[in-house]
C-alpha cells in the first residue's frame, strides 16, 4: 500500500492548495455521478494542466499522481476513502477527488490505447503502399540493386564512413577550400518567421517562440555570408513593431557583421554580406505566437517573393551581367510532428485537443507540403532522419532506400519520389572561445600570476550559495516542460551525496514576475520553486532571474573553474547546441540519449547519456561524473580535442556542398516589355511557327465530347510531343537576341501585366447559369475600366478549357473579355486568341497554353506512370463492390488527370487522399471540385493560388469567391490581393467530401482583415460597391 500512501498524501497536499473541488472537477471531466451533460465540455478545457491559466498547486499535485501513478492504485485509493466517509467536509472532498482522478486516469489511458491503434493502422497502410509501389515497379531488383541497397543508408544519409565529407580540421584545409570556390556568387535565402530575431543582444528564453532556433538561424546567415562563394543572405522574418517588444525588430533590414571575415578573403559587394529581411504580415502593432501566425502566413509567402524578386534584379546588375541572380536554394526550418508525438504520448490530450492549442495539424500539412516540393532535407542528427521524419506520412525510410537505388541504376520509378535526407551538424563559433586550465584543487592557472576581475554573473550566481567552490552542475533551458528540469531538480534533491557533493545553477530565461510570464513557463517555473522547498535546496540551487546573452561564455567558465558538468535532459532535444557551447569550454555533459546528443556524443565522447524518464540514471550520472576527478578531466579533454567537427565553416561546406548541387529551379515567365521589343526580323523560322500552330492553338472542336477514348487518348499524346518539341525548338534558338516568347506564350499575358487592376473570377460553390449572370454582372459593374483597358479579368476553375469554351458560348460571353483562364485546377494557363486566321473553322477556338508555367510545375510529376496508378486504384472496388472513380479522359490534359465521382458517399474524403497518395510516394495533389463530382490530380507545385502569382503583382488583383469552394479554397483567400465573398442562398453547400478537414478555415485565413470583404447577392450595384470599395473601380461624381 506504499502507493497508496504516496496517492493520499498528494491528495491531502491537494486539499491544503485550497480551491480543489473546482479545478478538479474541471481537470476530471466526467464526474462520479454521470454528468454527462457537462463532461464533454470539461473535456476541452481540462487536461495539459501545464498549458491552461495561471499556475495552481491542486493542478500541479493532480499531475503527479496521474503521470506517476496505476489505474488500479487510484482505484483502491478511492475505495479506501469512501470506506472513511464520514460527516466531515474534507473526508467528503477527499472521496470526491479521488473519485474525479481515477476519471481522469482513465481517459489518459484511453487516449494511449486510442493513439497505439492509430500507429498500428499507420504501419498497416504503409506496408499496403509498398506492396502497391512493388506492382508498379514490377521489375525485380537485378543483383547490381541488391548489392547498393547494402549501402543505400550511406548514399541516402550519408553514414557510411567512405560517403561523409572529410571534416575541415585545420586553418589550412579552410583556406584551400576558400580558393577554389571564391568565384562563386551565390544568393542564399533562409526563412524563419517565429520569435523574436535581430543580430545582437538576442532575447533568448523571453518565450517558448524565442529559442535556440532563434540563435542557431542568425549564427547561420552570418556564417554563411562570411564563406567564400556566397555572395549574400537573407534571412527573412516578421517584422514586427508592438509597443511590448524594441523597435530594433520593426527595422526592415538589419545587417549581420561577420565575426571573423579577415579568414574569409572573399570580395565584398554592394549588397553582399548577410542580413536579417522583415516581411510585414499580420497584426503590425502586435507580437503573436506561431501558433497564430497560420492565417497571415500566405502574406509574408507572397511579401517574400516580391524581395527575392526585387534582390535577384538588383544582384544581377551587380554580379549576374544583367540576368537575373535567383536564389540558390530557399531554406525553411521547423517541423511539428514529433511535439505532436511527444504530446500524444503525455496522454493527457486527445488530438483534438492538441490542435485547439496548437493549431498543429495546419502545420504538419505545411510540413508535408515541404516534404512534397523540397529537394532535400537537412537535419541535425541521424535520429531525426529515421524517428522523427518517420513520423510524416510523406517520409518512408525503407522507401527511400529502394527509390534511391532505382534512381542510380536509372530505373523508372512510375512517377514516386522521397527527398533525400542529409544530416549536417549546426556549427558554432570557437575563435573567441579560449578554455582554461584547470588545476587539480579546481583552481584556474593563471600564466602571469596577477588577479582579475570576476564577471559580474559570477557573483549573481554564487550569492544563492552557501558553499560557491563545490562543483557547479548547470542546466541551460527556458523553463518548458519538455525540457523537463524538474526531474533534474527531484534527481538533484534525492540524492544525498550528489547534494552534499555539488550546487545546481538553473539558468531558465529572463523573467521579472512569475504572473506575467506565460501560463506554460509560470507553472514549470513555481512547480521548481516549490521542489527546491520541498528538499529544502535553499544554499545549494541558484536560478537567477537575469542575464545577458552576452554573459553565457561567462557562466560556462564558472561552472569549469568549479569542475562542474553541463546538464541536457530534455524529453527529446533535436539537436543540442548547449552541448557543444559547454564542451567548447571544457564541460564534461550528461544529456538525454533522445534525440541530436547521441550523436554529439559520438564525435565528442565527453561524458554520459540517460533515459531522461528516470531520474535514478540522472543523478547516478552526474554524480559519477563530479565525484571522478579522472573521468570527469579525461571527458573534457575529449571535448576540447573533437570540438572543431562541430565550426561554422566546417557546416557551411558540408552545407554549400549539398545544396550546390540542387538543380537549379525558377520560373521562366514572359517579361511585360517582350511583345513590343519583338520585330517582324526577330520572328521565328517556319519549323517553329508550325510548332506553334499545332501545340499551342488546340483547336478545340464543339464536337469533342462525342469523341472517342482512343481519339482523346491520341489528342493527349500528341500534345506531349508537340510540347516537347516546341520546348526543343526553343532551346536551340538561345543564342538569338530576342526569343519572341510571345510565340511561345501568347500576347495576353504581358498586356495582362500592364492591367492597372484585375478581377480573378474563382466562384465555384453556384450553378452554371448563375455563374455566367455573375461574370455578366461584373463586366457591367465594371464597363467603364473595361473598355478602357484599366481592368483586366481570369477566370479561375476546375473546368478544362473546353468545359469553358462551352459554357461562355452557352451564356453568350465572348473568351476575349478574358485575359486568361487558369483551368483544371491551375494545371493548365490558357489564353484566348481573336485572330481569325487561327481559326480552322467556325466550330472551333484557338486557345494559348503557357509552356512556361508548364516548364514552372512539371517538377516530380509523374507523368504516365502516375496515371497508370491511379487508374488502377481508381478501379478498385469499395467494401460494397463498387467502383466509385471512373477516369475522365476528355478532360484530362498533360498535366491533369481527371476523374468522374460516380458515388460521391463512397469516395474517400480528401484528407485521407492526400495520405494515400503520400504513403506511395506519389507527389501530387489531389482536388474535389465544390459538388463531389470531380477528382483532379495535377503536379504538387501546380495550383490555383500558384497561377495567380505566375508574374503578376498581387497588390493590384481582387479575387471574386463564393462562401466555399473547391478543396483549393483557402489559397485562394489569404495573400496581400484582396478578396470579395459573394454571400447568399445561391450559393450550394459543399459536399461532404469537404467536411473531414484536418484543421478548420478559420485556422489558415483571417476574415477580418481589411484585404476581405463580403457582399450579399451578385447585383451590379453591389459589385460596383464593393470593386469601388477597394479602390478598382472610380467613384461616379455627377457634377
Amino acid at each position: 500500500m506504499a502507493g497508496n500512501d504516496w496517492i493520499n498524501s498528494y491528495l491531502e497536499a491537494i486539499l491544503d492548495a485550497g480551491g480543489a473541488a473546482g479545478e478538479i472537477s474541471a481537470a476530471a471531466g466526467e464526474g462520479r455521478d454521470g454528468a454527462a451533460a457537462t463532461g464533454e465540455k470539461r473535456d476541452k478545457s481540462s487536461l495539459m494542466l501545464r498549458e491552461r491559466g495561471r499556475f495552481s498547486p491542486a493542478r500541479y499535485f493532480v499531475e503527479e499522481v496521474i503521470s506517476g501513478f496505476d489505474e488500479t492504485d487510484l482505484y483502491k485509493t478511492w475505495v479506501r476513502t469512501a470506506a472513511m466517509r464520514s460527516p466531515q467536509e474534507r473526508n467528503t472532498r477527499l472521496e470526491n477527488m479521488s473519485w474525479r482522478i481515477w476519471n481522469l486516469a482513465r481517459k489518459k489511458k484511453q487516449i494511449e490505447g486510442e493513439e497505439a491503434s492509430r500507429l498500428s493502422k499507420q504501419r498497416l497502410e504503409r506496408e499496403k503502399a509498398r506492396r502497391y509501389a512493388a506492382a508498379d515497379m514490377s521489375e525485380d531488383l537485378s543483383e547490381g540493386e541488391k548489392g547498393e541497397n547494402i549501402n543505400e543508408s550511406s548514399s541516402t544519409h550519408d553514414e557510411s564512413t567512405r560517403g561523409r565529407m572529410p571534416r575541415i580540421g585545420s586553418t589550412d584545409a579552410i583556406e584551400a577550400w576558400a580558393s577554389q570556390h571564391k568565384d562563386k556568387k551565390l544568393y542564399i535565402v533562409l526563412i524563419s518567421i517565429h520569435g523574436l530575431i535581430r543580430g545582437e543582444n538576442m532575447e533568448l528564453g523571453r518565450d517558448s517562440d524565442t529559442g535556440g532556433q532563434v540563435k542557431y538561424v542568425v549564427e547561420l546567415a552570418r556564417a554563411l555570408g562570411s564563406t567564400p562563394g556566397v555572395y549574400r543572405v537573407d534571412l527573412l522574418t516578421r517584422q514586427i513593431s508592438a509597443p511590448d517588444v524594441d523597435w530594433s525588430y520593426g527595422e526592415p533590414t538589419e545587417m549581420l557583421s561577420p565575426r571573423n571575415s579577415e579568414n574569409f578573403g572573399h570580395d565584398m559587394g554592394e549588397s553582399s554580406g548577410a542580413y536579417i529581411v522583415r516581411i510585414p504580415f499580420g497584426p503590425r502593432d502586435k507580437y503573436i505566437p506561431k501558433e497564430h501566425l497560420w492565417p497571415h502566413i500566405q502574406e509574408f509567402v507572397d511579401g517574400a517573393l516580391v524581395h527575392i524578386m526585387q534582390m535577384s534584379k538588383v544582384l544581377g546588375e551587380q554580379v549576374g551581367s544583367g540576368q537575373l541572380v535567383w536564389p540558390v536554394v530557399i531554406h525553411g526550418h521547423y517541423a511539428d510532428a514529433d511535439k505532436l508525438e511527444q504530446l500524444l504520448k503525455q496522454g493527457r490530450q486527445t488530438r483534438d485537443e492538441i490542435n485547439t492549442i496548437y493549431k498543429i495539424m495546419r502545420r504538419i500539412e505545411a510540413e508535408e507540403l515541404c516534404l512534397d516540393a523540397s529537394e532535400i532535407i537537412i537535419t541535425s542528427t541521424r535520429q531525426e532522419i529515421e524517428q522523427q521524419w518517420g513520423l510524416y506520412d510523406g517520409f518512408d525510410l525503407t522507401m527511400a532506400r529502394k527509390l534511391r537505388a532505382r534512381i542510380k541504376r536509372g530505373v523508372s520509378c512510375y512517377g514516386r519520389y522521397m527527398p533525400r535526407m542529409i544530416a549536417v551538424p549546426p556549427g558554432m563559433e570557437f575563435s573567441h572561445i579560449v578554455p582554461h586550465d584547470v588545476d587539480q584543487d579546481g583552481e584556474e592557472a593563471n600564466e602571469d600570476g596577477s588577479g582579475s576581475t570576476d564577471p559580474p554573473i559570477w557573483a549573481d550566481i554564487m550569492r544563492f550559495f552557501s558553499n560557491p567552490r563545490k562543483p557547479m552542475i548547470l542546466a541551460l533551458a527556458r523553463p518548458d516542460p519538455k525540457k523537463n528540469i524538474t526531474t533534474l531538480v527531484k534527481a538533484f534533491g534525492e540524492h544525498r551525496e550528489l547534494r552534499n557533493l555539488a550546487n545546481l545553477t538553473l539558468i531558465m530565461g529572463n523573467r521579472d514576475v512569475i504572473d506575467e510570464m506565460s501560463s506554460t513557463n509560470s507553472a514549470v517555473l513555481t512547480s521548481i520553486l516549490k521542489l527546491i522547498d520541498k528538499y529544502d535546496l535553499y544554499g545549494q540551487v541558484a536560478y537567477p532571474k537575469h542575464h545577458k546573452q552576452s554573459e553565457v561564455p561567462d557562466i560556462y567558465r564558472l561552472a569549469a573553474r568549479t569542475k562542474g558538468v553541463f546538464i541536457n535532459c530534455a524529453f527529446i532535444e533535436p539537436f543540442g547546441l548547449t552541448l557543444i557551447e559547454a564542451a567548447a569550454y571544457g564541460l564534461p555533459m550528461v544529456a538525454t540519449r533522445n534525440g541530436g546528443p547521441v550523436d554529439i556524443h559520438r564525435v565528442l565522447d565527453n561524458g554520459i547519456l540517460v533515459d531522461p524518464h528516470n531520474q535514478n540514471e540522472i543523478a547516478e550520472a552526474l554524480y559519477k561524473l563530479v565525484s571522478d576527478k579522472q573521468l570527469w578531466a579525461q571527458c573534457r579533454q575529449n571535448g576540447l580535442k573533437n570540438i572543431h567537427q562541430f565550426s561554422w565553416p566546417e557546416h557551411c561546406k558540408n552545407y554549400l556542398s549539398r545544396v550546390g548541387t540542387l538543380k537549379p529551379r525558377h520560373p521562366r515567365w514572359q517579361k511585360s516589355d517582350d511583345a513590343t521589343e519583338v520585330s517582324e526580323a526577330d520572328s521565328p523560322g517556319d519549323s517553329l511557327r508550325d510548332v506553334h500552330d499545332i501545340s499551342l492553338n488546340l483547336k478545340l472542336s464543339l464536337d469533342s465530347e462525342k469523341s472517342s477514348t482512343k481519339e482523346n487518348s491520341v489528342r493527349r499524346n500528341l500534345e506531349d510531343a508537340v510540347q516537347k518539341l516546341s520546348r526543343g525548338v526553343s532551346a536551340n534558338r538561345k543564342t538569338e537576341s530576342v526569343e519572341n516568347m510571345e510565340a511561345t506564350t501568347g500576347n495576353k499575358w504581358p498586356s495582362l501585366r500592364r492591367r492597372k487592376h484585375i478581377v480573378v473570377i474563382a466562384i465555384d460553390s453556384v450553378q452554371d447559369a448563375n455563374l455566367v449572370e455573375i461574370i455578366k454582372n461584373i463586366f457591367v459593374a465594371s464597363s467603364n475600366e473595361k473598355l478602357s483597358g484599366a481592368v483586366g479579368f481570369v477566370l479561375s476553375t476546375s473546368r478544362a478549357i473546353s468545359e469553358i469554351h462551352s459554357l461562355l458560348t452557352s451564356g453568350g460571353i465572348e473568351a476575349t473579355d478574358f485575359d486568361a483562364f487558369i483551368c483544371n485546377s491551375g494545371s493548365n494557363l490558357c489564353y484566348p486568341s481573336s485572330n481569325s486566321e487561327d481559326m480552322l473553322s467556325p466550330a472551333e477556338l484557338p486557345f494559348m497554353i503557357d509552356l512556361d508555367y508548364h516548364t514552372q510545375i512539371e517538377y516530380r510529376w509523374g507523368g504516365e506512370g502516375l496515371r497508370k496508378t491511379l487508374i488502377r486504384w481508381a478501379a478498385e472496388k469499395n467494401e460494397s463492390g463498387q467502383v466509385v472513380l471512373v477516369e475522365d479522359e476528355e478532360c484530362s490534359s498533360t498535366y491533369c488527370i481527371s476523374f468522374r465521382v460516380k458515388n460521391a458517399e463512397a469516395v474517400p474524403p480528401v484528407k485521407e487522399l492526400r495520405k494515400t497518395m503520400r504513403i506511395q510516394a506519389l507527389r501530387c495533389h489531389v482536388l474535389y471540385s465544390h459538388d463531389g463530382s470531380k477528382l483532379n490530380v495535377i503536379p504538387v507545385l501546380a495550383s490555383r493560388s500558384q497561377a495567380l502569382r505566375w508574374g503578376v503583382e498581387l497588390s493590384n488583383m481582387t479575387v471574386v469567391v463564393g462562401e466555399s469552394g473547391d478543396t483549393d479554397y483557402e489559397g485562394l483567400l489569404g495573400g496581400v490581393h484582396k478578396t470579395i465573398i459573394l454571400k447568399g442562398s445561391f450559393n450550394a453547400v459543399p459536399n461532404q467530401v469537404h467536411a473531414a478537414r484536418s484543421y478548420s478555415l478559420q485556422d489558415v485565413i483571417s476574415f477580418d482583415k481589411p484585404g476581405i470583404t463580403s457582399i450579399e447577392g451578385y447585383g451590379p450595384d453591389n459589385l460596383k460597391s464593393a470593386l469601388q470599395q477597394f479602390g478598382i473601380l472610380k467613384d461616379n461624381v455627377l457634377l
